[in-house]
């Protein structure tokens, strides 16, 4: 497959960064936190009045439209003062919904402890939950919910990519066949650009780039990341058995094979009969155990499975008439046997 640079590997100087600040919904319709088992918003409520000058000492609040929140966001790179980005709002009390309410004014931080951003708009939820005296309804997540453009950048990170003499490349997969592919197409261009091949690959995930002279760095990168390059992957196959889903990477194969696959079915029925004694007898009417066990194993056919490609594979697994979690353990037995010929990786 053939796919740019700017697809499957990042530029390391580019990269994003977490934000986290803790804050207030408000504007609830009685669904938010309950105080008495979520003493932290009684407390952030306090706070805030009193940073608003407003004194709250005294009786024990009962708002029930208010609910703490954990407000999370993705730094992007190369942003400056002023930007705005989206944040995600996820309630950390017993709040039943933030359906129609807003987030007031809420610092985000980094790693290093910095402000960087501060998050405050109304509250986007897609989930909902409804509730009567017999029975309750919810559909999605109403306790989480986001922001959009909800955050304005009031630090900036300091860049240093127009001053670097290196470019550093990351694939997002690993891979030396890749990474030695990436590093001689851009050498094949700089060499025909420049005179000279500026890359080299450093291990199975990084390349390495030269900065040329009298030329930006971002310019320079955006005559690479366009550039074609042939990608190479791992034969694998990705297993979830939760789920039941199946994901087979286009360079799996297996070997000629015989596979037999069925599923043993055992019944017992409880069947006990009422005995009568003879006439003019002593005896008494008895109960007698009675049991019928019945053993059937339906589809239980021998079959042949040979995948040199993928279309081949895919259509000898569905000949066989099993459903995922069938074909998951016969995926099991086969790369048990050494004739599959992936990686098997179980989630």
């Amino acid at each position: 497959m053939v796919t740019r640079i700017k697809d499957i590997a990042n530029l390391q100087s580019a990269r994003e960064n977490q934000l986290v600040g803790y804050g207030l919904v408000i504007g609830l319709q009685g669904s938010g936190d309950s105080l008495r088992n979520s003493p932290f918003t009684e407390q952030s409520i306090r706070a805030m009045l009193e940073n608003l000058g407003i004194a709250s000492e005294g009786g024990r609040a009962r708002a029930k439209n208010v609910a703490a929140v954990i407000v999370t966001a993705n730094f992007p790179a190369f942003v400056s003062t002023g930007a705005r980005m989206d944040v995600t709002v996820s309630s950390m009390g017993d709040a039943t919904s933030l359906a129609g309410g807003t987030l007031i004014m809420t610092p985000l931080k980094a790693a290093d402890g910095e402000i960087y951003g501060v998050a405050q708009g109304p509250v986007i939820v897609t989930g909902f939950n409804a509730q009567g005296a017999a029975e309750k309804l919810t559909q999605g997540v109403p306790t989480a919910g986001r922001v959009p453009n909800g955050a304005i950048v009031e630090r900036e990170i300091n860049e240093k990519f127009a001053y670097q003499t290196n470019l550093k490349l990351e694939l997002r997969n690993a891979d030396f066949s890749t990474a030695v592919k990436i590093a001689d197409t851009i050498n094949a261009f700089t060499k025909d650009r420049f005179g000279k091949r500026l890359a080299y690959e450093q291990d199975a995930k990084t390349v390495i780039i030269e900065q040329p002279a009298k030329i930006s760095s971002a310019r320079f990168y955006a005559m690479l990341e366009t550039l074609p390059v042939e990608v190479d992957m791992p034969a694998r196959v990705v297993v979830d058995e939760r789920t039941g889903t199946i994901v087979i990477g286009q360079d799996v194969k297996i070997s000629r094979v015989a596979i037999s696959h069925g599923t043993l079915t055992v019944r017992i029925t409880e069947m006990p009969r009422v005995v009568q004694p003879d006439p003019f007898s002593d005896g008494e009417t008895a109960v007698e155990d009675y049991t019928v066990i019945d053993a059937a194993q339906p589809d239980a056919t021998v079959g042949l499975l040979n995948g040199p490609n993928l279309e081949t594979l895919v259509g000898g697994l569905n000949k066989l008439g099993v459903k995922p979690d069938g074909i998951i353990a016969i995926l099991q037995s086969i790369k048990s046997a050494g004739a599959l010929q992936a990686d098997l990786v179980l989630q």
